[in-house]
Protein backbone atom coordinates (compact mmCIF):
# COMPACT_ATOMS: atom_id res chain seq x y z
CA UNK A 1 0.00 0.00 0.00
CA UNK A 2 2.87 2.18 0.92
CA UNK A 3 4.38 1.73 -2.29
CA UNK A 4 1.61 2.29 -4.04
CA UNK A 5 1.17 5.93 -2.58
CA UNK A 6 4.72 6.13 -3.31
CA UNK A 7 4.29 5.51 -6.68
CA UNK A 8 1.41 7.87 -7.00
CA UNK A 9 3.31 11.09 -5.40
CA UNK A 10 6.22 10.58 -7.05
CA UNK A 11 4.53 10.28 -10.37
CA UNK A 12 2.73 13.33 -9.78
CA UNK A 13 5.78 15.34 -8.67
CA UNK A 14 7.46 13.74 -11.78
CA UNK A 15 4.78 15.47 -14.08
CA UNK A 16 4.78 18.70 -12.63
CA UNK A 17 8.30 19.77 -14.29
CA UNK A 18 9.40 23.42 -15.04
CA UNK A 19 9.54 24.68 -18.55
CA UNK A 20 12.45 27.25 -19.11
CA UNK A 21 12.12 30.27 -19.42
CA UNK A 22 12.78 31.54 -22.75
CA UNK A 23 15.33 34.21 -23.51
CA UNK A 24 15.49 36.54 -27.13
CA UNK A 25 18.88 37.03 -27.60
CA UNK A 26 18.05 40.39 -29.53
CA UNK A 27 15.34 42.05 -26.18
CA UNK A 28 17.20 40.34 -23.30
CA UNK A 29 19.40 42.01 -20.98
CA UNK A 30 22.75 40.78 -19.86
CA UNK A 31 21.49 39.45 -16.53
CA UNK A 32 18.55 37.23 -18.73
CA UNK A 33 21.52 36.11 -21.31
CA UNK A 34 23.67 35.24 -17.92
CA UNK A 35 20.33 33.03 -16.80
CA UNK A 36 20.73 30.33 -19.76
CA UNK A 37 22.73 27.37 -19.20
CA UNK A 38 25.70 27.73 -21.31
CA UNK A 39 25.59 31.57 -21.16
CA UNK A 40 28.61 33.27 -19.01
CA UNK A 41 29.36 37.01 -18.22
CA UNK A 42 32.11 36.69 -21.21
CA UNK A 43 29.44 35.68 -23.84
CA UNK A 44 27.00 37.84 -22.83
CA UNK A 45 29.26 40.59 -23.20
CA UNK A 46 29.81 39.34 -26.94
CA UNK A 47 26.67 39.12 -27.31
CA UNK A 48 25.56 43.05 -25.92
CA UNK A 49 28.24 44.04 -28.23
CA UNK A 50 27.60 42.17 -31.32
CA UNK A 51 23.44 43.26 -30.63
CA UNK A 52 25.11 47.26 -30.39
CA UNK A 53 26.12 46.82 -34.13
CA UNK A 54 22.71 45.33 -35.52
CA UNK A 55 20.13 43.05 -33.86
CA UNK A 56 20.54 38.98 -35.13
CA UNK A 57 18.34 38.55 -37.99
CA UNK A 58 18.53 34.79 -37.16
CA UNK A 59 20.86 31.95 -35.68
CA UNK A 60 22.87 31.58 -38.58
CA UNK A 61 24.02 35.32 -38.24
CA UNK A 62 24.85 34.65 -34.46
CA UNK A 63 27.04 31.88 -34.80
CA UNK A 64 28.37 33.77 -37.66
CA UNK A 65 28.98 37.33 -35.06
CA UNK A 66 29.66 35.31 -31.62
CA UNK A 67 33.08 33.84 -31.77
CA UNK A 68 32.85 30.34 -29.76
CA UNK A 69 29.15 29.37 -30.89
CA UNK A 70 29.24 26.53 -33.57
CA UNK A 71 26.09 24.37 -34.21
CA UNK A 72 26.50 22.16 -31.39
CA UNK A 73 26.78 24.92 -28.76
CA UNK A 74 23.73 27.42 -30.95
CA UNK A 75 21.92 23.77 -30.23
CA UNK A 76 22.42 23.45 -26.46
CA UNK A 77 21.65 27.17 -25.96
CA UNK A 78 18.14 26.65 -27.86
CA UNK A 79 17.36 23.66 -25.80
CA UNK A 80 18.60 25.97 -22.88
CA UNK A 81 15.75 28.57 -24.01
CA UNK A 82 17.84 30.44 -25.96
CA UNK A 83 16.03 32.34 -28.59
CA UNK A 84 16.76 34.34 -32.07
CA UNK A 85 13.58 36.49 -32.69
CA UNK A 86 11.72 34.51 -31.14
CA UNK A 87 12.28 30.86 -32.52
CA UNK A 88 14.70 28.26 -31.28
CA UNK A 89 17.21 26.46 -33.71
CA UNK A 90 16.13 23.84 -35.79
CA UNK A 91 16.52 20.20 -34.45
CA UNK A 92 17.31 21.52 -30.92
CA UNK A 93 14.80 19.82 -28.60
CA UNK A 94 13.44 22.53 -26.12
CA UNK A 95 13.45 19.88 -22.62
CA UNK A 96 11.61 20.79 -19.62
CA UNK A 97 13.81 20.95 -16.60
CA UNK A 98 12.95 18.69 -13.85
CA UNK A 99 14.43 19.50 -10.17
CA UNK A 100 16.60 16.94 -8.65
CA UNK A 101 14.02 15.36 -6.63
CA UNK A 102 11.47 14.88 -9.11
CA UNK A 103 13.91 12.79 -11.42
CA UNK A 104 15.05 10.20 -8.80
CA UNK A 105 11.12 10.30 -7.88
CA UNK A 106 10.78 9.17 -11.55
CA UNK A 107 13.11 6.87 -11.76
CA UNK A 108 12.41 5.12 -8.68
CA UNK A 109 8.31 4.84 -10.01
CA UNK A 110 9.67 3.70 -13.13
CA UNK A 111 11.98 1.29 -11.25
CA UNK A 112 8.97 -0.07 -9.27
CA UNK A 113 6.58 -0.31 -12.22
CA UNK A 114 9.27 -2.50 -13.75
CA UNK A 115 10.16 -4.81 -10.68
CA UNK A 116 7.57 -7.58 -10.40
CA UNK A 117 5.31 -8.26 -7.61
CA UNK A 118 6.19 -9.33 -4.21
CA UNK A 119 7.52 -13.02 -4.52
CA UNK A 120 5.79 -14.34 -1.74
CA UNK A 121 1.88 -12.56 -1.79
CA UNK A 122 2.55 -15.09 -5.57
CA UNK A 123 2.72 -18.24 -3.81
Amino acid sequence: MIKKLMLAVAMLVASTGFAFAQVDINKADAAALDSVKGVGPSMSKAIMDERSKGEFKDWADFQKRVKGVGDKKAAKLSEAGLQVNGKGKEGAVVAKAESKPAKAAAKEAKEAKAKPADTKAAM
